[in-house]
């Protein structure tokens, strides 16, 4: 991961994909990390060398036994925030095995408000509604390659929707339960492709955004 991203330019905020340091499974008891464990640690390491933000979802387990698909934020100064995903999948029986989260937040850095989303949440657009309270949704996932047109199709809908930036990371390789080819792209709020990785390979994509064209938007409509 590191070695991506120091390839990349350099960034306010690097997104990593759903289950970024294990991969998806529906046994987390074998991998699982304590709340702000390895994987929350390194990327507070991270933010705190590299000046950034960096967030992903991350297998996580409470001291009572639950387990959490939890998106971890860590910032330059130390702190560490956090959202759980609340929309778990249950055609693959995600939600006999972890626990839901109980509601949605908004992060703000540096002078941007930020929605974070995980995989299946966006299939939810009520829940994901923007009543002007962030401007960019980030999207960890592990979306597969035979739903690809239902991924291409509903990260763009949010995008013009919710007249937001979105930033979708989404995985690649192989896995018990299917294959997964990427897609991970950076859309503006008009629903235009800014920034796109390869398909079928792990790689990165870096767009500044352009705020002036969000506000022009915004102010134009119900913002």
């Amino acid at each position: 991961m590191e070695r991506l991203f120091k390839a990349a330019p350099k960034s306010d905020i690097y997104l990593f994909p759903e289950l970024c340091s294990t991969g998806f499974t529906l046994k987390p008891e074998l991998m699982a990390e304590k709340v702000n464990g390895t994987t929350a640690q390194r990327m507070l390491q991270w933010a705190a060398k590299y000046d950034a933000a960096f967030a992903g979802s991350v297998m996580t387990s409470d001291d009572d036994g639950r387990f959490y698909n939890r998106m971890y934020f860590a910032r330059p100064d130390g702190r560490l925030d956090y959202y759980d995903k609340c929309n778990l999948f249950v055609y693959s029986g995600e939600d006999k095995v972890y626990t839901a989260g109980k509601e949605a937040v908004v992060w703000e850095f540096r002078g941007a408000r930020i929605r974070p989303v995980i995989c299946y949440d966006i299939r939810f657009p009520v829940f994901l509604y923007n009543r002007n309270e962030y401007d960019i949704m980030l999207i960890s996932a592990a979306f597969p390659t035979s739903r690809m047109l239902a991924w291409d199709t509903l990260i763009k809908a949010r995008a013009i929707e919710n007249m937001c930036y979105v930033a979708a990371s989404n995985r690649v390789g192989v896995d018990d339960f299917g294959d997964y080819c990427g897609h991970s792209v950076i859309i503006n709020p008009y629903g235009q492709l800014v920034g796109k990785c390869r398909s079928g390979c792990q790689g990165t994509t870096t767009v500044e955004l352009d705020w002036e064209l969000l506000t022009n938007l915004r102010s134009r409509f119900l913002f």
